[in-house]
Order: structure tokens, then sequence, then C-alpha cells
């Protein structure tokens, strides 16, 4: 069934791992009839969680779509992970979601998860409401989490809902824009019943929390509100949907995934309040030139399945649209609609809903689909940059090809996370956004592609340069029948600070090198500063000038003047002080005030310089030069320091001398590496 743009509500479930987003995505497909059964997630039964490590491990890793009918609508959901490796996966729900929900506990109130929530819908322009869940549960409290919440993110916070208390437990739920009380039975059927005597103060504080967010979204309603009137329904329901479209008001809703406690009234407000498509300012017109946003890939061992959001037109099978960003054609075979793992057949999708198609041939997550007269890339999806690299290995040698093909189908559908070989260390590198993101990415290439990994720490890529400047000879004589190999050079090795590696020149006097040989002692140190002489590593600021030699009309030749050049090389590098260099990035670390002094006492542990601080939207921005080989843990430490809110930026500027203490125990290592090899 297709439905008209005014009827279709688009939302994502957003907040901490564990609050229960997927159990109230259940919840609300359950109590609709859109399934038959309610899924939990220790059973490994929910709609949302299909994939088998989401199953294993019981949480959600990637946004997945369900809808269900409820009011004459039809409600777009999707459920998105909570654990902060799988932000990309949030970023991708939040491109085409037209609204937000944040789910909080009872227990917790206001925690990281509901901060970064927050902030990702600030930064998207996103309207917000926020589902305090599990307030039947022991130790919960929704006036506690309530004001955590309010204190937080200010007086556009309103209470929409609030649970009316026998003692330590919930009998029913008060509704405070209409002051009405509500039972549920065990089904999530609500009765009206009057309200408790005990509540009438409590609603009465509540109603008035409630009109002061209100009377903050108009003048009119100001005046009304300080001149003590009550608000009429019809200005309240204006006034919360016009609130909630330009987030001035972020409603508050609270119940029970399990019991069905408030779900009614969470979706009634979806269905009167939330913004419809093409009040979402995603980009809708419902009478255009068709055009789709892919939002999500899912890749698996039978094909390719984009996810889309029409923005424009309508999308109907046999369709033939063109990819702006390749400027190839696509096919548009079979289209569906999505609930979980399982995919509907239909024959269109309609402007504002929630689509799929399978087998495109060119195109990936973040590209635009489109008529030749639309014929223009809409906004893509910008993803956090990886932050965490290990270098990633096959358990048994000769599957090096097994791990690329995986990784290369892992891709299509996660673009939050790079690979690429390193020709200087020789190891694959793979880089995310944390250490459950690797392993998450290793167990799929086990279970999908039959390839046992191991992950081990990347190794830095030092560089080796001198200090002093040194004259030394490298000669190769050898004679054993027939022709021989003589060549004979005296080169100056001296240090430079241009960004050349190696700098080759000549002062050769009176032709006792001839110049047809220079090239093969170019070639000869080009080749031999590929490894320097305490570590291996490749060195730089070299320069070299030939300035003496000597040579044999017969037994001279190119591969001897080679060889003399690089025993030159060898014999002069140590004499000339050389020393190890390190790389150095730049790190830009954003932190809570609190966790200032956690962060600059772990900088000095890490040899890192700061240079300078700045306050930024509530947050400290420290800004410092830090060894990159002090880096690798950086992603999971500043987790653990900032409890999940800290985020940093880290890139490279420059080489500096290693500190000799570190400098002894690269050389030792090295030693180590070069003995495993042989």
């Amino acid at each position: 069934m297709s439905y008209a743009i005014k009827n279709i509500r688009n939302i994502c479930l957003l907040g901490h791992g564990g609050n229960g987003k997927t159990s109230l995505a259940e919840s609300i497909l359950f109590m609709t009839g859109s399934t038959d059964r309610l899924g939990k997630v220790v059973d490994g039964t929910t709609v949302s969680d299909f994939d088998a490590e989401e199953i294993r491990r019981k949480i959600s890793i990637a946004d997945s779509a369900m809808f269900c009918e409820y009011g004459g609508m039809k409600i777009n959901i999707i459920d998105t992970p909570g654990y902060f490796d799988f932000a990309g996966e949030v970023s991708q729900a939040l491109r085409v979601a037209d609204a937000g929900i944040i789910v909080c506990s009872a227990k917790d109130g206001l925690n990281v998860g509901a901060e970064k929530a927050w902030k990702m819908l600030n930064e998207s322009k996103t309207p917000r409401a926020i589902f305090i869940s599990k307030t039947d549960e022991e130790n919960a409290s929704y006036e506690r989490a309530f004001n955590s919440l309010r204190e937080k993110f200010g007086v556009s916070v309103c209470p929409m809902v609030a649970p009316i208390m026998d003692g330590d437990k919930i009998t029913g739920l008060i509704e405070v824009a209409s002051k009405k009380a509500y039972s549920f039975d065990a089904k999530g059927k609500r009765t009206e019943i009057p309200v408790p005597e005990n509540m009438k103060a409590t609603l009465d504080n509540l109603y008035n929390t409630l009109a002061e967010g209100i009377a903050e979204t108009s003048e009119e309603l100001m005046d009304k509100y300080f001149g003590g009137e009550d608000f009429t329904p019809e200005e309240l329901r204006t006034a919360l949907a016009e609130g909630l479209r330009d987030c001035s008001i972020c409603p508050v809703f609270c119940g029970s995934a399990f019991t069905f406690l408030g779900i009614s009234l969470l979706l009634d407000a979806v269905v009167n309040y939330f913004p419809c498509p093409h009040e979402g300012g995603k980009v809708v017109d419902e009478s255009g030139a068709p055009a789709a946003i892919i939002y999500k890939t899912i890749s698996d061992q039978y094909g390719k399945f984009s996810l889309f959001k029409v923005v424009s037109g309508k999308i109907t099978n046999e369709m033939t649209l063109i990819n702006p960003r390749t400027g190839t054609s696509e096919k548009i075979g079979h289209i569906y609609i999505m609930q979980g793992k399982k995919n509907i057949e239909v024959n269109e999708i309609a402007c504002g809903d929630l689509g799929a198609v399978s087998k495109l041939s060119d195109s990936k997550t973040g590209d635009t689909l489109c008529s030749s007269s639309f014929n223009k890339a809409l906004p893509g999806i910008s993803y956090p940059a990886p932050c965490y690299s290990m270098a990633i290995a096959p358990k048994v040698k000769g599957q090096e090809d097994k791990i690329s093909a995986g990784l290369a189908r892992l891709a299509e559908e996660d673009l939050t996370f790079t690979y690429a070989n390193n020709s200087e260390t020789h190891q694959l590198i793979i880089s995310g956004a944390g250490d459950i993101h690797l392993d998450v990415l290793c167990s799929k290439l086990k279970n999908k592609f039959g390839v046992e990994v191991v992950l081990s720490p990347a190794r830095v890529p030092y560089r080796e340069k001198i200090r002093s400047k040194v004259k030394v000879q490298g000669r190769r004589k050898k004679q054993s029948g027939g022709h021989g190999q003589f060549g004979d050079v005296w080169i100056e090795f001296e240090p430079q600070n241009e960004p050349e590696d190696l700098i080759f020149a000549e002062n050769v006097f009176g032709g006792s090198v001839p110049k047809n040989f220079f090239p093969a002692v170019e070639k000869g140190l080009r080749e031999s500063i590929q490894k320097g002489v305490l570590a291996g590593y490749p060195v730089v600021f070299l320069k070299a000038t030939l300035v003496d030699g000597s040579y044999h009309p017969v037994d001279s030749s190119e591969m001897a003047f080679k060889t003399a050049a690089s025993l030159a090389y060898k014999a002069g590098l140590p004499q000339a002080n050389p020393v190890i260099l390190e790389p150095i990035g730049y790190l830009k670390v954003t932190i809570p005030d609190s966790c200032l002094g956690d962060i600059m006492s772990d900088l000095s542990k890490r040899r890192g310089s700061p240079m300078g601080m700045s306050a930024h939207d509530g947050m400290q921005v420290v800004e410092a030069e830090v060894p990159m080989a002090e880096m690798s843990s950086y992603a999971i430490d500043l987790r653990s320091m900032t409890q999940g809110r800290g985020s940093f930026t880290f890139e490279f500027v420059r080489y500096e001398e290693t500190p000799m203490n570190i400098q002894q125990k690269i050389i030792e290592e090295a030693k180590v590496l070069a003995e495993d090899a042989e």
C-alpha cells in the first residue's frame, strides 16, 4: 500500500547501549500488529537485531529499518546501535529520519549515549523527543531521570507523560497536555481513569513546566501564559508540532517496552506532533522528478541490498535512474519495503517513504539515484574518521587474498573503516572506530568469508638520518676468469634539510669516474637508503656527493659502480652519527572540563607537547603534538578517561629525532623482527 506523504512518519531510535531501543521497536511492532510475537534481545528473536553478530553479542551493530501502521499512518522506524564504535550507523539513519527519539533508562536518566545522541541531532538539525524506558523496573525513578535531562538540555525538555505511583508500583500514566490519566492492560490497551488525588499537585506542576516550554514558541502564547490563561487543546497541539519541528521543544514520554506501558501515548504523539517528510527539511518534492538517497547498504552471500529514501517523485520497479556521482545508469528491478531482515516486494515507493532495491551495479551508500531531468547529487553522509588502527593478518599463511576480498565486501556496507597495505612495514592495516568495531569485522571475516585473522599493533614507520659529514671509499674488485668487476668511488655523505630523501651530486675532476657511470652510482645509493644502518628504516635528509674514484677500461661496469656506491654507503653511514627519527602527529582532543587534568597528565606520559587550549560548545579543546608511537591505544584510553564523552583527530605533521632511550628499544625490536623473518 502506498501512503500519501502527509501520512508517513520517519523516526529513528537513538541512545546509550542497553537502554532499550531495540525492545521499544519490538514493542511498537507487536502492539500495532506488525508482528505476531514479541521478540526479545536476550533470545535473539527481535526484528531489528537479525545479524549473527548482533544475536551472539546481544547488542545492535547496524541500523535496521522496520515499519508499522498506526492511526492511518505508516511509521518507519530505524533502530540504531548505542555503542560508540558504530556511530556511523547513526549518521546514516539521521540522513533520512525526520525525527529522532532518544531512549533513556529511568534507572540512569542522563548518560553519555543521550548526550551524544542530542549532539548528533543538533548537528543534523533533526527534531527530537525522549522516551524514558524501564519506568516499572526496580530502582527506577522517572522524576530523577527527567530532572537530569532537563538540567542538561534546558527548558526545551517538556514532560508529556508521567507515571502514577502506588508506593513503588506504577498503576498508570498521566498525559500532561490533556490532564487525563490512564491505566494499561497486559497488551498496552489504555482505559481512562480519574486523576488520583495525590497526583493532582504533581500534574499541575508538570503542566506548568509543559506550558512554560510551549510559551517559548511564540510571543502570543507567552502573553497568554503570563496572563494566567490555559492553552486550548488546538493551541497545545499546534505549538507542540511547531516546537518539535523547529527543535525548540523536546517532548518527554515514558513507559515500558516489556509491559507496553505508555507505548500508545508515544505513538499518538508520533502521529499528531512529529513532522511528516515534507516538514522534516530533508529535500522532499512530492510532484517532482524521481530521486532517492541511498542511506545504507546490506551486503551478504545472496547479493547487495541498497536502502533508500525517496525525496522527490516516486520510485517504481523497472525504472531506470542515473547516479550523478558516476554518471552511470541503474536499472531498478525489484523494489521492497524492509521489516528487519524480511523484505516485502512492492511495485512503488512513494515520496518520503523508505524502500530497498537489490543488485545495483555501481552505487554505494550516500549516493543519489534520480531521473535524468533531476540529475543532481544530494548531500551524502559524513562519517567520523577512523581513529583506531591495527595490523591484520591471516592465522594460516597464504590467505591474504581472502582477507582482502572479504574486507572489500564488508566495506560495501560499512564505510566507517578503511584498510590498506603499508608497503614500508609490509603490514595490512585496518582502521576503525575502536576495538569492538575491529573485533566485529574480524568475526564477520571468519563467519561470512571463512578466514580467521589475528590483529597485532601496527608498526610505526620510523626513519633514519645522519647528523655529521663523512667521506668514505667504496671499492668493488672481483677477478675470476673473463671480464672482472671493478668500480671505485669516494663519496661524501652529509645531512641536508630539503624535502628530498636523497640529493645526489658529483664533483669529480679529471674523469677519475667517467660520466656514464654516474647514474649507476646514484642508483646504488637510492636502493641503499631504503634500509638504514641502525634499525633498517628508510634514510631521509641525506646528501651524497661523488668526489673521486677510479675505473678500469675493461672491467668497469654499471653494476660494479652500483655495488661500489652501496659499499660506500654501508661503510660511511655508521660513522656519520646516525639517528632514528619518529613521526610526530598533531592531536586535537575535545573533552569535558572535568576531564582536563586527566588528559593533560596522560599527554605527559605519551611524551606530548601541549600547544594550546580553547573552549568550544561547553567542552575543552586541547591541541598537542604527540609521537605517533604513543597513540596506538589512544581511542580506547580516551574513551575510558572521559566515559565516552571525548573525541579526537590526529594527523601526521613531521619527523623528529627520537630520544636515545626510545631509540635503543626501536633497534632491539628491529633485530627481533629481522630474526623472526629469517
